[in-house]
């Protein structure tokens, strides 16, 4: 990912930055980013550069981060563009830019991160997948675009991201393995396993994606899971 992180005060833009810096250290991973203290100049560079993130502070003297996105969204349609902003007044005004998110300051890892993990995992390897075989077709999907596997009876349903399903013959003890050695990836129920980074909420009465799917929570099984998803989302050590 290529971030560009727009602020006019120098104290929320360090803060900023170093929560990038702690987000790439934990999960061990790299990306870019650039810091503006003015829109200006962060127009300026987005004419030249492809950011695949902006961080807008939405009230800063001259050009304010609404104007910046307006004029973002007439050259790059696919950038994504998340607001930061003291004040809720602007919320209604970002959907007008399609903007991916909102977040009120001062801005808290476990509202910014869980945004960073979203995208990241939206842009792994092409190779970082499963195929599944229904009869005599086989069928690719990406580990980023399934949102979670539901078991009923002899069938499983594997639904994706976009909300289509693939369903195929088969009991989910021949998938398990190779879903739940991936972190992201967690049993939540006898007939669950879900992809954590499309959990939007997770509480003891179930998870809801960000497709807006309810999904059950076994009651067993809620305590850990609680754990790893803490785990996932913060990588977050054992001594």
């Amino acid at each position: 990912m290529y971030i560009a992180v727009c602020d006019d005060q120098t104290e929320e833009l360090d803060m900023l930055k170093e929560l990038l810096d702690r987000w790439q250290r934990e999960r061990q991973t790299s990306l870019q980013f650039k810091a503006f203290r003015s829109a200006a100049h962060l127009l300026d560079a987005a004419a030249k550069e492809k950011f695949t993130l902006y961080l807008l502070d939405v009230m800063m003297p001259g050009i304010d981060g609404m104007a910046a996105a307006r004029e973002i969204r007439s050259f790059d349609d696919t950038a994504e563009i998340v607001f930061l902003t003291s004040s809720s007044e602007f919320a209604y005004e970002s959907y007008c830019v399609r903007a991916l998110n909102y977040l009120l300051k001062p801005i808290r890892e476990e509202l910014l991160f869980p945004i960073l993990n979203r995208l990241s995992l939206q842009r792994q390897e092409p190779r970082e997948g499963l195929t599944l075989k229904c009869g005599s077709t086989l069928i690719r999907i990406l580990f980023s675009q399934l949102a979670y596997v539901e078991v009923n009876g002899k069938h499983l349903y594997f639904n994706l991201t976009d909300g289509s399903v693939r369903e195929v013959s088969g009991s989910l003890k021949e998938y398990a393995p190779l879903l739940l050695e991936r972190s992201e990836f967690m049993q939540v129920h006898r007939s669950y396993i879900v992809n954590m980074y499309q959990a939007e909420t997770l509480s003891p009465t179930g998870i809801c994606t960000f497709s807006g799917k309810n999904l059950p929570v076994s009651r067993r099984l809620y305590p850990q899971l609680q754990k790893d998803y803490m785990k996932l989302l913060f990588s977050e050590r054992e001594n």
